[in-house]
């Protein structure tokens, strides 16, 4: 019985990990990424210049859209995203978007509602996504489960514990509930190695 349990265990959690393990496709030269969420990706708790979007434009040497609105909740960004595919025409979308809705204690089955239907919005404008995990505003910062059921039932990229490891640690975590400049700079970098990128 003690053999099979570890064995049980990893076979129930390998579809976890399966929707971490899957990465972007290449991005060619010219492709436009489109940063879209709230205070995280407008980069609240950081100075100009220091929003993850602009540390990852110049890691990866693709332009980066900031369409960071702080304070937003998901009914409110999925609103925004239509006007902002069209205006930007994104190549990859990097989804990073909930702690607001999570922080007013909104409906949990709404904001996953809302998810998906920005996924579809972004697929029918022939872009692809990437998600951001955002942990809840608990002591433990531990990434919120549905992130994970999203990305497995419509199979897209996301990246689960980067932003809670951030938020977990005084080093990268500013005094309120976000990254600091270095927090935003380590997302970049866990991002950018994650994309891959062509030239043309």
């Amino acid at each position: 019985m003690n053999r099979i349990f570890p064995l049980l265990l990893v076979l129930l959690l390998c579809p976890l990990f399966a929707a971490c393990e899957r990465s972007p496709g290449a991005l060619p030269e010219g492709a436009v990424i489109l940063a879209f969420g709230d205070s995280i990706t407008a980069g609240t708790g950081a100075g100009e210049g220091e929003a993850y979007p602009a540390v990852l434009e110049r890691l990866v040497g693709r332009k980066v859209v900031n369409a960071g609105v702080p304070g937003e909740t998901t009914a409110e960004g999925l609103a925004r995203l239509p006007r902002v595919l069209a205006e930007v025409r994104p190549r990859l979308v990097i989804l990073c978007h909930g702690g607001e809705d999570m922080i007013q204690g909104l409906d949990a089955g709404e904001l996953v509602a809302n998810f998906k239907t920005m996924i579809r919005l972004i697929g029918e404008a022939d872009a692809e996504v990437f998600l951001i995990a955002v942990p809840p505003p608990a002591p433990y910062f531990q990434p919120a489960s549905f992130y994970n059921q999203i990305a497995r039932d419509l199979k897209v990229s996301i990246e689960v514990n980067t932003l809670s490891n951030i938020l977990s640690s005084n080093e990268t975590r500013s005094e309120s509930i976000y990254p600091n400049a270095e927090g935003y700079a380590a997302l970049a970098k866990a991002i950018s190695k994650r994309l891959k990128t062509v030239q043309r």
